[in-house]
């Protein structure tokens, strides 16, 4: 891991870079928090998502080895058909929520096989403190076809999980809120508590809280992660 630069520099973008191509008929913008605080306002020409944020599966049989992780193919293609989201599209993604959402939207784009996705770098509040174009206007929906291919290598399953517990050669990357950490906050499950041998490091420390929330340097990053013992020659499974 170098302590210069991003490795994958285009995970990102930048406000600027937005703003010069936020024209181009082959960039869809999505702001992905709650639908409502989309309609009063958001970045131009951009898409909100009508479903919750989280877009997990609608009807599941939830038991002990089955949990609702991401909406079913099927509903998640008819999602991104109904945004106007297609194969080709490069997909710009934001929220007003330090990048949780966004984030998310990006992971579940990956894991059905649309890597081309970046992460709007600062989000709604640095676009909007900037004075740059924003709207109340719902983009014209184009038809298109999106094609999910899931990618289960970016999931860790339960059984894999309890399979690499104890093994040194992976690394359990608790990346949940202090209390939840500590057991103070349950959030409504039955058990609190972490996986045994799992490191603690909130996410809120990956951003800069002083510059729009957005993601810190690479050394920055690099520093914080070492500081931890979270190396690259380890399999890191993050929760």
């Amino acid at each position: 891991m170098t302590t210069e630069k991003y490795v994958r520099p285009d995970l990102l973008v930048e406000t600027s870079w937005l703003q010069d191509n936020l024209n181009d008929p082959g960039i869809r913008i999505v702001d992905c928090d709650e639908f409502n605080l989309y309609r009063r306002a958001h970045i131009k020409n951009a898409l909100g998502i009508p479903a919750h944020h989280y877009i997990k599966e609608k009807n599941y049989s939830l038991d002990a080895r089955k949990y609702p992780l991401v909406a079913s193919p099927d509903e998640f293609s008819n999602l991104m058909c109904n945004m106007g989201i297609g194969n080709d599209d490069l997909i710009i993604v934001y929220d007003n929520s330090r990048s949780l959402y966004a984030t998310r939207f990006w992971w579940t784009l990956n894991y059905y096989g649309h890597s081309n996705v970046r992460v709007l770098n600062g989000g709604w509040d640095k676009w909007f403190d900037e004075g740059r174009p924003v709207s109340i206007q719902v983009p014209t929906i184009n038809e298109t076809t999106f094609t999910p291919k899931e990618n289960p290598s970016l999931v860790c399953d339960i059984d894999y999980g309890i399979s690499q517990v104890n093994n040194t050669h992976s690394l359990f990357l608790d990346v949940r809120s202090d209390e939840e950490w500590n057991g103070t906050n349950t959030r409504g499950n039955r058990r609190v508590g972490h996986i045994p041998g799992a490191i603690h490091l909130e996410w809120l420390n990956f951003l800069d809280r002083d510059n729009y929330n957005k993601f810190k340097s690479a050394s920055e990053l690099y520093s914080v992660l070492r500081e931890k013992g979270v190396t690259s020659d380890k399999q890191i499974i993050t929760y």
